[in-house]
């Protein structure tokens, strides 16, 4: 458990000052497949909104020609033979076109619905599944820099903040302009001098918003930081309740997520506080360019028009003026909460594309064959490998013939384990190479390297599921006959059956239902279903008792009587019989030789036998100052 999850600051801070135009990448990138479900939405938008600002120049033409019978009686695009003589009829026919007005709009409504969800969550979908992917083809060290709970904040919280945008958002912002455009060019329509007074607010707005969005921004990527910060607090405490509950460390540990917590409080509280002002600050500009509105309004109807103004209104126009100037007054107040959505999205847009654009991917050389494993020999020549400016590993050079075990062992922090991950090329080398039956590992497909490769490791995992899933993962189409064959193999067949569901049990988050030896049991029955022409075992049987270990590796004996496989081993007396056995140490091979050679010869090799024998008053005091400089070494890198 990381005990320091969340001190540091945005892990995505470097990437998101890379990306440039975020949501306009969105669209090009992303929202070009969906052109047509946005067409649809923004159409449909257009048609609906134009339809609902229909009724109130009907109720202004009832008024004055039907009620009053001031004015001419006339609809746009219907021919005067057309409309009934009767203050009756002309009524009825109001009223008939206002029904068709509601009927029509509620189809355009429902259109425009599914034309932005269907946007959007098509959009969401491309934008979740590439972000996953992109992160799987990044080196392993770019996961060693990251929390869990930072990466899962961008492909669940982020993504969903752009999906609430391109529906919500775009369904308002087009509301909005279309509400605003189509209201002021009725407005202009009915009296362009009242209408000029009715949109004095918009300029005030304008200078408000764009203060707002200066304001807000630089909140709203601190939220984003925080958020992951707490994911990724609450990630590790959950992760590692068992060791908070054995440390007796409850109280330290609700200590540190209620600042985590705390932190995230005072960030979104500080955007909120911003929020909250703005808004009924809009609302109090629009409300009292209403109030004015109705006042000039009024006084133009008792032809008594204020000041400079002329103009006449009829009471039809001033009640649909008073209406359209309340319908004015709701989207302007929406401006800020598009540009409040606008900017979430923007702050999210920057870490999702900054996820995409790190660089670090494994390069795969265009169109590169396919491994072709023969004799499944392997080279090391001359490799040296660091991660940044920290030297790993220094001139490894090695090689084995197909069908061998070779051993690699050496104190903590030697770089066994690094040196057979360059194998299963999760790294790149700085210099050398590493061959598979003379090919070097960049020049193929980095797929079918790893199906030729198994990978047994000591930090064993499995996923949730059932025991049969874990067993079979990665051999997708194995009959049930070999998942239980590859089990008898690894020693777990015993255990698993005497699970209550047998093979169908299910195994709980991360394997926590299943102890760790048969957790690991499962893991080699897991490679040895694979069967890989290369076979790799760091620290198989590190998890297990003894007993089980002796069947284990009885099992292991067969497995690797007939394929090159690699063994990484603190207790020694699991690779004692090896072919060969590469002592590490400080990312160099200091020693090689069999088992007995490497004993006569009583360096390295010979004092950790010795350790492991209990030989301890019988070691060199060298040997001894090294291991606490080692020791201490490690401790400070951890």
């Amino acid at each position: 458990m990381d005990i320091d999850a969340g001190a540091d600051d945005d892990a995505f801070e470097d990437a998101r000052e890379r990306v440039d135009r975020p949501m306009l990448r969105l669209f090009t990138e992303y929202g070009r497949g969906q052109r047509g479900a946005f067409a649809v939405g923004l159409v449909s938008s257009i048609a609906a909104r134009m339809l609902d600002l229909l009724p109130p120049l009907l109720l202004a033409l009832a008024i004055d020609a039907v009620i009053r019978q001031e004015a001419a009686y006339s609809l746009f695009l219907v021919p005067d033979a057309w409309i009934p003589p009767g203050q009756s009829a002309r009524l009825w026919l109001t009223a008939g076109v206002v029904a068709a007005s509601f009927g029509l709009g509620a189809v355009f409504h429902w259109s425009r619905n599914w034309g932005w969800n269907k946007f959007a969550q098509h959009v969401q979908h491309a934008v979740r599944t590439d972000t996953y992917e992109t992160m799987q083809r990044l080196n392993m060290d770019f996961f060693a820099d990251k929390q869990t709970g930072e990466m899962m904040s961008v492909l669940s919280n982020d993504v969903n903040r752009l999906e609430k945008f391109l529906n919500d958002g775009l369904n308002s912002a087009s509301r909005m302009v279309i509400m605003v455009v189509g209201i002021a060019t009725y407005l202009f329509v009915m009296n362009w001098q009242l209408a000029l007074v009715a949109l004095l607010p918009v300029p005030i707005i304008a200078v408000f918003t764009r203060r707002f969005i200066e304001t807000i921004q630089p909140k709203y990527a601190e939220v984003r930081s925080t958020v992951g910060k707490l994911n990724s607090r609450l990630e590790n405490n959950l992760s590692g309740i068992q060791i908070i509950k054995t440390a007796n460390t409850e109280p330290y540990e609700a200590d540190r997520v209620e600042d985590s917590s705390q932190d995230y409080l005072d960030a979104n509280w500080d955007a909120i506080e911003t929020r909250i002002t703005f808004f009924p600050g809009l609302r109090l500009v629009s409300g009292i360019g209403f109030v004015v509105t109705f006042v000039v309004g009024g006084l133009m109807v008792i032809g008594r028009p204020p000041g400079p103004l002329t103009a006449s209104l009829t009471p039809g126009q001033f009640v649909a003026f008073i209406i359209y100037t309340q319908r004015f007054v709701w989207p302007m107040a929406q401006f800020g909460q598009v540009i409040n959505m606008y900017q979430r999205a923007y702050a999210s847009a920057e870490r999702v594309f900054g996820l995409m654009d790190t660089p670090g991917r494994l390069a795969e050389v265009e169109d590169a064959p396919p491994l072709e494993v023969t004799e499944g020999a392997v080279e090391y020549d001359d490799v040296s490998f660091g991660y940044d400016d920290e030297a790993v590993l220094s001139d490894v050079s090695f090689d084995a013939d197909g069908g061998e075990t070779v051993a690699l062992v050496g104190p903590t922090g030697a770089g066994k384990s690094t040196v057979l991950k360059l194998l299963l090329r999760m790294y790149d080398v700085n210099e050398g190479a590493v061959r598979i039956d003379g090919q070097d590992v960049r020049d193929v497909q980095i797929q079918s390297i790893r199906r030729a490769v198994g990978y047994v490791s000591q930090e064993t995992f499995l996923f949730y599921g059932t025991v049969r899933e874990n067993i079979a993962y990665g051999s997708f189409d194995a009959t049930d006959e070999e998942i239980v064959a590859a089990a008898e193999a690894a020693e777990a067949d015993g255990f698993v059956r005497n699970l209550p569901d047998g093979y169908d049990t299910m195994v709980g988050e991360r394997g926590v239902k299943l102890s760790g030896g048969q957790r690991q049991r499962i893991a080699i029955a897991r490679a040895i279903l694979k069967d890989p022409e290369i076979l790799i075992l760091d620290e198989a049987t590190s998890d297990v008792d003894t007993e089980t270990e002796l069947l284990i590796q009885r099992s292991l004996d067969d497995l690797t009587a007939d394929r090159t496989t690699f063994a990484i081993a603190h207790r020694l007396s699991t690779v004692k019989d090896a072919d060969r056995i590469l002592v590490l140490e400080d990312g160099r091979i200091v020693e090689r030789g069999t088992h007995d050679d490497l004993l006569a010869a009583d360096g390295l090799y010979a004092n950790l036998w010795a350790v492991q024998a209990g030989e301890i008053d019988e070691l060199p005091e060298e040997f001894v100052r090294r291991a606490v400089e080692r020791r201490a070494r490690t401790d400070a890198d951890d």
